[in-house]
């Protein structure tokens, strides 16, 4: 009785999420319940008629899904550090084998939500991403675009093997999930019956279980070209993977690593960076210097990957003043200018070299107020072609011993000093109204011996969309296009997504291309879009989307 009388209060009239949550524990009293059933419970009780208006007034965390894909970040499995045995893991560093919370990813503590779900899923790539779309799917999201996010460690260092396997069975559960429950629109009936319980229902094991054999029967053995196979399957899928990401280190992103990489399906590499300081690194046992990382950059760059940095302000050695300069340096220096940055303040977790000196008094790290004073500084320098994507670790408060004592800063620097930046994420249009007053930017720097077009769709102050050009030794690749707005699905128009901006700024490209004088325009394509680039006159060259420009007579 209490979803009969829940879904019918819920048809009748909106709830904000406080009116809601208050309906919800008034009901529960009335009918006696003893826990306040969650928004999938709710989903999972409506019959098939009410799934549009439930899942439009239950979508909860919407901004999972506002930068147009759904991300999907699975975990590897736990793996010695690569340069272990050269006197790491980094001071900082929690997790890994035998670390003091078990046995869990490298710099990973087993509580994060990623990190959990590898648990949970026994670390298999293709029982992660299905658990994901799961929790997507029962939160009422578009689930049709994804970008694969692959965490754990240094995943390069891994063998061969394993991340051919690795990858197959993610892109093999992308192409099973959509088979299985899209005929035309999500079979939300089938889906119900299939997973039976809530996902949140984590305790019921044997349930579990049941669940993971019936997965891994689907699953089957990984074979000899099968990564290829379900890649090529992905093209036409119903949830295709349009981007794949990977983590790694400076020293293990050099010539055979981006080569397989990219034979992964990789579209963007996070470089674990830390700091631009060779003393820094070698106090912190980080096994590279800045050569490697310059390197990397390049390398990645050439091979027209979408860059990433992750930095560590306040590590052992270093000093607010220093990370400051290391901060400006970033895109001050042609060598690195990355095109996006999660900044993580150093932190003291128990069991690591860095809680050793922590407790002996010779280390220090930075507080909360230094660290937002900081970070706010910074922000307003961050150049306009880069995406600012995370300011803190996902580490659990009650796991940290000292450093930033929330979650949230970046919210807190938000609050505290302003949004004073414009770097792509602060600009985003974030459900606000779109007027499609659009005029196209173009701004070029020079990154890594070559030259950066960053082309932009702007309304005002908001990023729609833009392209990333790169031109060096006489070729031209596009290294990124992306159009912002929630997450649409293909096929459908939304807010800002499937209007054409795509196409007008690939048009802005190549324009700039022919005016160059270059007759070839490569493209790296996430493997689900290369469809999308063959509509725009793209034919498959590799791992990459080419075309070749006619002779004007």
């Amino acid at each position: 009785m209490f979803y009969i009388e829940l879904i019918q209060k819920l048809k009748k009239k909106a709830y904000s999420v406080r009116q809601l949550a208050k309906l919800k524990r008034d009901l529960a009293l009335k009918y006696g319940l003893k826990k306040i059933p969650t928004n999938i419970d709710i989903l999972l009780h409506g019959s098939k008629k009410d799934l549009l208006v439930l899942k439009r007034k239950l979508l909860t965390k919407p901004t999972r899904t506002i930068s147009g894909v759904a991300p999907v970040a699975i975990m590897t499995k736990p793996h010695q550090c690569p340069h272990a045995k050269l006197g790491g893991p980094c001071l900082m560093c929690p997790g890994g084998l035998k670390s003091p919370f078990g046995d869990v990813p490298q710099s990973y503590t087993g509580n994060e939500p990623a990190t959990m779900r590898g648990i949970r899923n026994k670390y298999n790539s293709y029982l992660q991403v299905f658990n994901r779309l799961e929790q997507y799917v029962l939160l009422g999201h578009n689930i049709e675009k994804v970008e694969l996010i692959i965490m754990g460690g240094t995943f390069p260092s891994l063998p061969i093997r394993y991340q051919d396997e690795f990858i197959w069975g993610a892109f093999k559960a992308l192409n099973d999930f959509g088979k299985l429950f899209f005929k035309g629109a999500f079979d939300f009936a089938k889906f119900k019956k299939f997973f039976e319980l809530p996902v949140e229902n984590l305790g019921d094991q044997k349930r579990i279980k049941r669940i993971h054999r019936k997965l891994l029967k689907l699953k089957g053995k990984y074979e000899k070209g099968g990564l290829l196979k379900e890649q090529f399957r992905n093209e036409n899928a119903k949830i295709k993977g349009i981007a794949l990401c990977i983590e790694t280190r400076p020293d293990y992103c050099l010539e055979k690593e981006i080569k397989q990489m990219l034979k992964l399906g990789c579209t963007r590499v996070e470089l674990g960076v830390q700091h631009l300081d060779d003393l820094v690194l070698k106090k912190i046992r980080r096994g590279h210097t800045i050569k490697e990382t310059i390197l990397a950059t390049k390398l990645m760059k050439d091979s027209w990957l979408k860059v990433g940095y992750h930095m560590m302000p306040g590590l052992p050695g270093s000093s607010v003043v220093q990370d400051k300069k290391m901060l400006v340096q970033l895109f001050k220096d042609s060598n690195f200018k990355p095109d996006a940055l999660k900044i993580y303040p150093c932190m003291v977790t128990k069991g690591t070299k860095l809680y050793d000196l922590y407790q002996e008094k010779k280390y220090i790290p930075l507080n909360t107020e230094k660290a937002a004073k900081m970070i706010a500084w910074f922000k307003e320098k961050i150049p306009e072609y880069v995406r600012l994507m995370r300011v803190q670790r996902d580490i659990p408060t009650y796991q940290t011993m000292a450093g930033v004592s929330m979650t949230n800063l970046r919210q807190y620097i938000h609050q505290k000093f302003g949004p004073n930046c414009k770097c792509i994420r602060c600009r985003e249009p974030k459900g606000r109204e779109v007027r499609f007053e659009v005029r196209v930017k173009v701004k070029k720097y020079l990154a890594s011996k070559g030259t950066e077009y960053f082309v932009s769709a702007v309304e005002k102050e908001m990023l729609l969309g833009f392209c990333r050009l790169r031109i060096v030794d006489g070729k031209a690749g596009i290294r990124e296009l992306h159009v912002y707005g929630a997450a649409t699905g293909i096929g459908e128009k939304g807010l800002v997504q499937h209007q054409g901006l795509g196409k007008m700024l690939m048009k802005t490209v190549e324009e700039i291309v022919q005016k160059l004088g270059i007759r070839k325009v490569v493209v790296i394509s996430g493997v689900g879009v290369k469809g999308y680039y063959s509509n725009l006159g793209y034919q498959k060259d590799g791992v990459y989307m080419e075309k070749t420009f006619k002779d004007k007579k």
